[in-house]
């Protein structure tokens, strides 16, 4: 461009002036200062049809320039249809489309040779460019969108499963050292022994809750090196681990634990069904801590249903000492897990049964492997 503008007399410049303003701002990666794209898409659109109305003196001189503004308006078009916001994009993208269209008239309303007939001709040509450019900026601000859209619910998703875990792990552990504590503060002084084993209990529950913490910050640090859409290292527990939460749930507490576990049911589910069926006895049994302290006992079962699906229940025993109005419900986290039972096609329930409480879960044949 700087070519002919050198070897061009000095009076025929003027109407580079448009086109250089066009090309700076449709290379400017970000307009400089308080100067948006918008506002500089809408002055330059202004100018450029401004200018397609003033008499520069010889009308090849316009013919020169056109090439490079009409790339450079090309240019600018798609960067305003596909990064400025909804509000203004409508305008300012209309504004810069007319000037692209009727730039041609810079040239047809001057030369001696030509009228409206070349003008219309011309600006019906200019149109398709126009028209493609604006398309393309509509696709890249459609891609734009869903790939913002999904990265959203990408984290949203990853910000829950490090809710769930902190309160399916970190608040089951947490819940028992508080009963152990007021346990201790409330019950005689039972010697050394018993308060050595209640120490031992206390601390391996804060090891135990230390550990899901780690390995929550863990994934929340290495969330940074993996794409979005990969989905972060979480230990996924399953039935078979149901008996060692069980003699740590025992351990820490007065109720009477038994389990009963078919055989031919651990490590059946698909991976995140078995993950799932152990969130639900583990919240069921934090809820138990909570509401029922003094429960006298606590069954688990997890065996075939007639249909061909897996039970999983809890039931506790509170008896009639159990102090009125703390059986409300299991709270958000089986309200969570409801949710989740729900999307592998499963349903989770949870009410009085018998004098205690009962959580029961049912996961259809669909989600084994």
């Amino acid at each position: 461009m700087l070519l002919p503008a050198a070897l061009w007399p000095r009076e025929a410049l003027p109407p580079a002036v448009p086109a250089a303003l066009a090309l700076v701002a449709a290379m400017a990666v970000r307009p400089a200062g308080r100067l948006s794209l918008d506002r500089a898409a809408g002055g330059v659109a202004a100018l450029s049809l401004v200018a397609d109305f003033l008499p520069f003196g010889r009308a090849e001189a316009a013919l020169l320039w056109l090439p490079f503004e009409t790339l450079a308006l090309l240019v600018l078009l798609e960067r305003v249809v596909r990064h400025v916001p909804a509000p203004r994009v409508g305008l300012v993208g209309a504004l810069t489309g007319t000037a692209t269209v009727l730039l041609p008239l810079r040239f047809t309303l001057h030369a001696p040779h030509t009228g409206l007939k070349e003008s219309v001709f011309l600006a019906a040509l200019a149109l398709f460019p126009t028209a493609g450019a604006a398309g393309v900026g509509l696709s890249l601000r459609s891609l734009d969108n869903r790939r913002a859209h999904a990265v959203a619910l990408a984290r949203r998703e990853q910000r829950l499963e490090v809710a769930r875990d902190l309160h399916d792990f970190v608040a089951h552990e947490v819940t028992g050292i508080v009963l152990e504590a007021q346990a201790a503060q409330l019950g005689e002084d039972p010697g050394p022994a018993e308060h050595r084993a209640l120490l031992e209990r206390i601390e391996q529950a804060g090891l135990r809750a230390l550990d899901s913490m780690d390995r929550t910050v863990a994934t929340l640090r290495e969330a940074d090196g993996r794409p979005w859409e990969e989905p972060g290292p979480t230990r996924l527990h399953g039935l078979a681990d149901l008996p060692e939460l069980l003699d740590r749930f025992s351990a820490m507490s007065p109720a009477e634990v038994t389990l009963s576990l078919a055989d031919e049911v651990a490590g059946t589910l698909a991976p995140e069904a078995e993950d799932t069926a152990y969130r639900v006895v583990l919240e069921a049994l934090t809820n138990v801590r909570r509401h029922a302290p003094r429960a006298g006992g606590v069954e688990v079962y997890a065996g075939r249903t007639p249909e061909g699906g897996v039970e999983i229940s809890i039931a506790d025993h509170a008896g009639p000492a159990a102090p009125d109005g703390t059986r409300q419900g299991g709270g958000t986290g089986l309200a969570g897990l409801a949710e989740r039972v729900g999307a592998l096609g499963g349903a989770l329930e949870a009410g009085p049964y018998a004098q205690g409480w009962r959580v029961r879960c049912v996961l259809p044949g669909p989600a084994l492997r």
